[in-house]
């Protein structure tokens, strides 16, 4: 039924006759349009398990090249996009390797991590109007397929991506993807994906207020729905008030949930969240809560279908309280306390600090009920403003993790540290 949905969609957005917008009538040609960027990528993390588990750490050197052609010109211009990934291991070995949460290499039969990687990918695009359909190897950023871009390398998908923005203030995105490739690994299929669909769009109605409705089909696994709403009331010069609202719907497949070895097939989670800025200063209280019969909560991403994981990207969790613990346990209710501060008012452009404190409770596992977690974040982030090293950011972020026995079968006590130092290179 989804595949027939996307295929109407697509087709209304090619054959849209009274479009608003047309990127393609500005287009200034396959060279002149071009870009081609380098993102050198050092990174570290580190894991401190509690409770008799041994720690964790990853450390490695990437190299991230994307290239993106301009469009032809006339009425329907025809481009390319193409990336190549390369990661050096520089840490991690047999014994520190192998936490899903780090996952820079993957360990090998041995039970070794690869010593480096490599890989790359392209994508054909076309645009009409103000349409654009991609096929081919992409990256995807979605609520309901959003490649994880958080380690060593960023994940990929091979498939068909239609985006429409013909109307000012509306996307429309409808979409087929049959391949993943893992972040940690070469080769695409990875992930054992078969095939995921989606389709949903997002728009802005006035200045203060935008909203998006999002669905998908993984196939043999799930259907998901993501709705969300955001809404900015103005209060002085330098004061706003933010509220914003995030909620999935999940249905597991029958022969997942056999496969799987989960019980129950749904699951409902929803974040509200309102941060009230002012000046350089932030201030954040979040509720998030989650409901249904699946004891694997809300389900996302990852690649080992034994392990919950379904394969529709690392980073399609967009919910107030995710930080290393997402707080999606069955039945879990969260609540966050969040504040952020920009020390460009103190003289120091491109340094920020932010700070969280989510405790979760209620937490249900096969053995247990009214389990708990509680998590204290802490993040600095530097962004050199300008000289040689321009645009180089240097973040460090660490949290402190602790769950209650009753929860040890959801999560598990640590304390994690990650340092990440990103070189953004615009060759032309």
């Amino acid at each position: 039924m989804l595949n027939k949905r996307i295929s109407l969609i697509a087709l209304g957005m090619l054959s849209a006759t009274q479009a608003m917008a047309n990127d393609q009538a500005e287009s200034k040609g396959f060279v002149e349009d071009s870009s081609l960027k380098v993102l050198l990528r050092n990174a570290y993390i580190n894991r401190d398990y509690k409770d008799g588990n041994p720690d964790k750490a990853e450390w490695g050197q990437a190299a991230i090249g994307t290239f993106s052609s301009g469009f032809t010109q006339g009425t329907v211009g025809v481009g390319v996009d193409a990336f190549g990934l390369y990661a050096l291991r520089l840490d991690g070995g047999k014994g520190r390797s192998g936490a899903g949460g780090i996952d820079f290499f993957k360990q090998g039969d041995s039970g070794n991590a690869a010593d480096d990687l490599s890989k790359g990918g392209a994508a054909v695009k076309f645009r009409l109007s103000s349409t654009t359909l991609t096929y081919g190897d992409q990256m995807p950023a979605l609520p309901v397929l959003n490649y994880d871009n958080s380690r060593l390398l960023p994940e990929s998908y091979t498939g068909t991506l239609i985006t429409s923005k013909e109307i000012k203030g509306l996307e429309l995105n409808a979409g087929r993807f049959t391949a993943e490739s893992r972040k940690s690994a070469e080769g695409r299929d990875s992930g054992g994906l078969k095939s995921i669909n989606m389709l949903g769009g997002s728009y802005q109605f006035t200045e203060q207020f935008k909203a998006a409705l999002y669905a998908s089909d993984v196939e043999d696994v799930l259907k998901k729905q993501y709705v969300n709403a955001n809404y900015v009331f103005p209060i002085d010069k330098d004061q706003s008030l933010t509220l914003d609202f995030n909620g999935y719907r999940t249905k597991l497949d029958d022969s997942y949930v056999r496969e799987s070895g989960a019980t129950g097939d749904d699951n409902k989670i929803w974040s509200l969240a309102a941060t009230f800025a002012t000046g350089p200063h932030s201030f954040t209280l979040a509720h998030q809560r989650s409901t249904g019969d699946s004891n694997l909560g809300y389900a996302y991403g990852g690649y080992q279908k034994d392990q919950g994981r379904v394969g529709d990207g690392g980073n399609t969790i967009y919910l107030a309280n995710s930080y290393w613990s997402d707080f999606n346990a069955e039945d879990e209710r969260s609540w966050q306390l969040g504040y952020g501060l920009d020390f460009r008012a103190f003289g120091i452009p491109g340094l920020s600090y932010n700070f969280a404190y989510v405790r979760g409770d209620n937490i249900t596992t096969s053995t247990s009920e009214g389990g708990t977690e509680r998590e204290i974040f802490n993040q600095f982030k530097y962004v050199v403003q300008s000289g040689p090293a321009k645009d180089l950011s240097v973040k460090v972020r660490s949290s402190i993790l602790r769950v209650s026995q009753k929860s040890s079968e959801y999560n598990v006590s640590g304390n994690e540290l990650r340092v990440f130092v990103d070189y953004p290179i615009n060759i032309f």
